[in-house]
């Protein structure tokens, strides 16, 4: 049998090469996405680097940890607890002590002036500078106030002696460079006297200790609410020390999600690329049953044709993702999705997954297609129709029904107990696969009266092309379904994924403009920087406003005693101010009624009755029993809590909203704001701009990413679609040199064969859209249920380039092989056999 297999597959190559293609594709690229998963579960070990030359380093302890009956259970604090004075001081009695503080600072066009790129710029002590790697390369230490020395890489502009304007939490000034050390990779940094850190931030950080650590711990006691760090445990006091996992937590997901959908296309293309090459060769089957092989026989020939394919092809995608996952590492560090250092490891795994998924997949595709196979009748080797029969049996329809009833129901369900969890990514990436699967079972159905609808006008058109490109298409099922089961996915998911994101995304800026007032608000942007104080009191002098402050916190909940669950926070300085320059959706209570002894929280909150306590941790790790005074709805998920800026300790102010009242001049409060911004570095915009700003459309990341997803599935569906039509066309020869029979002209048969494609293309597009319109209806009642009024934002250029390239790729992959069959003069083609 093993032999009889090889021989066809030497007689019908041309089937079979499609079918390994796809499959080596398929398998290519599980491993390609399934090595890059792989590295993204270990972060590189690296060493202590800001305090690498400190004996010892205490700080505020920046872990909170809370005992439970299954465990301890932690969870990071936002705002650690600074060392206080006298600690410092105890400590100065044991060896000598450096204070260290960290601030925001910024200088115009730093990443160009100072030519480094870690990021934000922030300000330290010189004091701490022998503690750390800082050496002098120019200059001498800052003695005076005014004085900074900076950090500078290659291409650095600025020099020593030069005057330059910092922003600092004070305000906006400039200072002289008295000196330059180089630059650490891990931050940028400005340095002031001793004198003016402590003026500028009062806060003590942590300090550095020339001391035994024993006598530092016994020194600091039991309950400082401190940490000391010595040896590998002061890369806790670096700047991010998480930083490496918390950059790998987004490539892991993303790469996740691509190798989940690359896994259900290669897995779906693939089993129907096998299926259709069965099916193909119906009229062989029953010539080989006509000559005496039984059922069992014809079976174990297509299995042993799938293994010998399976293997060969599974070996060469292991290859092909071998070379190819190094490449995709590299591209995703350049563009900014993953961190720089990102590479690809050791791990051989995924390539074990991916041979055998791959195997699996290829003997799968063809176990119904060969029991059908074995079930081939003798007589249909006598039937010349081309007209397919029986290409949807009820078992296809049963599970076909079950799956479409299944993603409906999930659909449902989720909108019916939690609408929110429709907005989340996992759920709306995932959420239309099913339909998909379901989609693609149907077509054999679909396809014939949908072909018929869209060539309904067509075929009604002077001349026979329409006519016959829609009988052609409507005869052949078997192969118009697998050839738009590829674009059905292709569309179904560049629609769902960017439509759903783009509209979740204009659902957020919707939310954002009903629940704002404020006619100007201000904010420090990156993660950890505050606005300036001299900025906030010009702000609050200005006649005729209403000034709300707000700082970014966190606050930490053991929910069912068993798990720490830290929640965004924001913490005002007026709950009154704050409800005059905001329209928050409050459920229940009073937001006017929250103070120091109180808090809001959201829906999602376990307790949610007004005028309950709450026991929660806050952002420093002090334990507070809070009463509820407010609930607010969880919408897009936006909703956070509020707390008073009394239980935010150690948190600045990072965001200042101002509403201007109806008896003040706008124009003169427009003038006063704009100059106190720009006096202290400040961008004030109006409320608008500031959403327009704050609110886009997708981070370029998280755009890339799914253009990421996209391009994978469109190269993926693009071999799949060109296979299929080279597989169909070549086996139509003899329809095609019927036609030349009957008197049509090579260009004729052509077009013919190239508007039958586009026929067939535009079919599985509907299916496509019709999935996504599923999907994106779905995403738009979970939105009404959370009462965030938005419109459905469909992305017309990316789903109309998509399925403009099926359609060109289409009619290439359908028009060579009919162009190279139809050199051979007609009557040659007419006469042969399968």
């Amino acid at each position: 049998m093993l032999s009889l297999a090889l021989r066809g597959m030497r007689t019908r190559w041309v089937t079979f090469v499609g079918s390994f293609v796809a499959l080596a594709l398929g398998v290519g690229l599980i491993a390609t996405t399934g090595l890059a998963l792989a590295a993204t579960f270990d972060a590189p070990e690296r060493g202590t680097e800001r305090f690498a030359e400190a004996r010892v380093v205490v700080q505020g302890t920046d872990e909170l940890k809370a005992d439970t009956p299954i465990g301890v259970r932690t969870s990071t604090l936002t705002d650690p607890r600074p060392v206080p004075r006298e600690l410092v001081d105890k400590l100065a009695g044991l060896g000598t002590v450096a204070e260290d503080r960290t601030f925001p600072v910024a200088v115009p066009d730093a990443d160009r002036r100072l030519g480094t790129d870690a990021g934000a710029l922030v300000g330290h002590s010189w004091a701490v500078a022998a503690a750390t790697p800082y050496r002098l390369i120019s200059g001498r230490a800052p003695t005076a106030p005014g004085e900074v020395v900076v950090t500078t890489g290659p291409g650095a502009q600025v020099r020593t002696g030069d005057r330059v304007e910092v922003a600092t939490p004070e305000g906006s000034g400039t200072r002289t460079v008295v000196g330059t050390v180089p630059a650490a990779g891990f931050e940028s940094a400005v340095f002031f006297t001793a004198a003016e850190a402590a003026r500028l931030s009062p806060r003590i950080d942590r300090v550095t200790v020339d001391a035994d650590p024993a006598a530092v711990r016994a020194a600091l006691g039991t309950g400082s609410g401190l940490t000391v760090l010595t040896g590998d445990d002061r890369r806790r006091a670096d700047p991010d020390p998480d930083r490496d996992k918390e950059a790998l937590v987004s490539v892991n997901a993303l790469l996740g999600t691509a190798a989940g959908i690359t896994a259900f296309v290669s897995v779906f293309v693939v089993a129907s690329t096998f299926t259709f090459a069965v099916a193909q060769r119906r009229r062989e089957f029953g010539l080989l049953r006509m000559a005496g092989a039984t059922p069992g026989q014809v079976r174990r020939m297509v299995y042993a044709e799938a293994l010998v394919i399976g293997v060969l092809a599974s070996g060469a995608g292991c290859l092909l993702g071998r070379w190819a996952a190094p490449r995709l590492a590299a591209w995703m560090s350049g563009q900014g999705i993953a961190p720089a250092w990102f590479r690809i490891g050791e791990q051989t795994w995924p390539l074990h997954v991916a041979f055998w998924t791959g195997l699996t997949v290829a003997l799968c595709g063809v176990v119904v297609a060969s029991y059908r196979a074995g079930r081939t009748a003798p007589t249909v080797a006598l039937r010349e129709s081309a007209v397919d029969t029986g290409t949807m049996p009820w078992s296809r329809r049963l599970v076909a029904a079950a799956v479409l009833l299944t993603g409906l129901g999930l659909l449902v369900m989720a909108l019916v107990e939690n609408p929110g969890d429709v907005l989340k990514r996992k759920t709306y990436i995932t959420q239309p696969m099913l339909l998909i699967v379901a989609f693609a079972l149907f077509a054999p159905v679909l396809m014939r009266p949908l072909i018929r609808l869209l060539t309904w006008l067509p075929a009604r058109l002077p001349g026979a092309m329409g006519m016959l490109a829609r009988e052609n298409a409507a005869a052949g099922v078997r192969r118009t379904a697998a050839v738009a089961a590829p674009v059905i996915i292709t569309v179904a998911l560049a629609c769902s994924l960017m439509g759903t994101t783009a509209t979740i995304n204009e659902a957020k800026a919707a939310e954002a403009r009903t629940q704002t007032r404020a006619d100007y608000v201000a904010s420090a942007g990156d993660a950890g920087r505050t606005l300036p104080a001299a900025f906030v009191e010009a702000a609050r002098s200005v006649p005729g406003v209403t000034v709300s402050t707000s700082r970014s916190t966190g606050v930490t909940v053991l929910e069912e005693g068993t798990a720490l669950v830290r929640s965004e926070a924001r913490a005002v300085g007026s709950a009154v101010d704050l409800a005059e320059v905001s329209h928050l959706p409050v459920i229940a209570g009073e937001l006017r009624n929250l103070d120091d002894d109180s808090i809001v929280v959201n829906e999602e909150w376990l307790t949610t009755r007004v005028g309950e306590r709450v026991p929660v941790w806050l952002g420093d790790g002090h334990k507070a029993n809070l009463k509820i005074a407010a609930v607010l709805a969880v919408g897009t998920g936006n909703n956070g809590v509020y707390l008073t800026a009394r239980n935010a300790s150690g948190a600045g102010v990072d965001r200042v909203d101002i509403k201007v009242g109806s008896t003040a001049d706008r124009a003169a409060v427009d003038r006063r704001l704009r100059a106190a911004g720009e006096a202290n570095g400040v961008e004030v915009l109006a409320a608008g701009q500031w959403i327009d700003a704050h609110y886009p459309r997708s981070s370029e990341s998280t755009r890339l990413g799914l253009l990421m997803i996209l391009a994978i599935a469109l190269v993926y569906t693009a071999i799949a679609l060109a296979n299929t039509l080279v597989m169909a066309t070549t086996d139509r020869v003899r329809d095609l040199a019927a036609l030349r029979l009957t008197g049509a002209t090579k260009p004729q048969v052509l077009r013919l064969v190239a508007v039958e494609s586009v026929v067939v293309v535009v079919a599985g597009a509907v299916l496509g859209l019709a999935v996504s319109a599923v999907n994106l209806l779905g995403v738009r009642t979970a939105l009404g249920l959370l009462d965030v009024r938005s419109a459905i934002v469909v992305p017309w250029p990316t789903v109309g380039a998509v399925i403009a390239a099926s359609a060109l790729l289409a009619v290439l992959a359908a028009a060579l092989p009919a162009s190279f069959a139809l050199r051979t003069r007609p009557v040659e083609l007419a006469g042969m056999r399968e």
